[in-house]
Formats: C-alpha cells, structure tokens, sequence
C-alpha cells in the first residue's frame, strides 16, 4: 500500500476518536501521539496511536482496526464466534448468524463492531451490523459483513 500523506491530528480529531470509541465501544485510550496515514487504494485511512495502527476511518467513522481490538478489549460491540466461524471470518467471510454465540445487545444496524472468537477473545475482524445485535443469533443468513480481517493488507499495514 502507498502512503498518500502522513500527519499529525490536530486536538479536535483526536476528541472525535477518543469519544467515538469511548462511547461505540467503552475503549479508552491513553496516548501521546495519534497520526493520520492516508493511503492509496484503499477505503480506509490508519490513525497511529503511540505509533500502532490501532485505530482505522472506516467511511469517515473513527473504530478500531483488528490490531487495535487486540491491544484495547473492547467491552461493547462486540460479535462472538464459534471455533467453526473461526478459519471463515479470518479470511475475510462475511459473518453468518449460525456461527454466532453472543452478540451485544446495544448493537444496531449499521454499527460497526469487533468479531472475536469465543476461546480467547481475540478478535478477527471488524464488520458493519447489517441486524440488532438481538437478532444476531439464529440459524441462517449474513448478519455481520466483514471490513477488515487478520491478514489483509490493512492488518498487515506498517510503517
């Protein structure tokens, strides 16, 4: 991926990130630096925190990546899978409610949340809502798609 810029956030974007992920998902960060890297090619943008491309834009909306869900556990909007949903959603599937043994209630349509497995917690990709987080559970159809996964060239992103 070719970087297009690279830039400091002024304190007013900052407040943005650190109130959307304080109140999407109870995650509160504690950093010295947050660093905008635009990139070609892509639709998302990466914020460095402290250096770790902890936190995307995803459509203009400030969230987690996969590595920053790992690093900061995310209390609400979370999606949990099934050990079968795992090797799917790591590759990039989009979730399907059999695989779902949890979901977080407060999750609307069109949020964006965290998938994780159900052994360890540790998350395997970020999606977008596509049902209430009370609607998730249940024996067929797409309930999560999938935006970015371990693996994929965002997740590998470094600088």
């Amino acid at each position: 991926m070719k970087i297009i810029s690279r830039h400091h956030l002024r304190s007013d974007a900052v407040d943005e990130i650190e109130t959307a992920l304080a109140e999407g998902l109870d995650v509160e960060l504690d950093a010295d630096t947050y660093e905008l890297v635009e990139l070609e090619d892509t639709t998302f943008d990466v914020v460095l925190v402290d250096g770790e491309p902890d936190v995307l834009y995803y459509e203009g909306e400030p969230f987690l990546s996969v590595r920053g869900a790992n690093a900061h556990s995310a209390e609400e909007g979370v999606v949990t899978v099934d050990a079968g949903a795992v090797s799917f959603v790591s590759n990039g599937a989009d979730v399907m409610r059999p695989g779902i043994v949890e979901a977080n209630e407060r999750i609307k349509a069109g949020d964006l949340v965290v998938i994780v497995e159900e052994s360890h917690g540790k998350a395997l990709a970020v999606g977008r809502a596509l049902v209430d987080g009370d609607e998730m559970t249940g024996d067929s159809g797409k309930v999560v798609e999938s935006l970015h996964h371990v693996g994929d060239a965002v997740y590998e992103f470094s600088v």
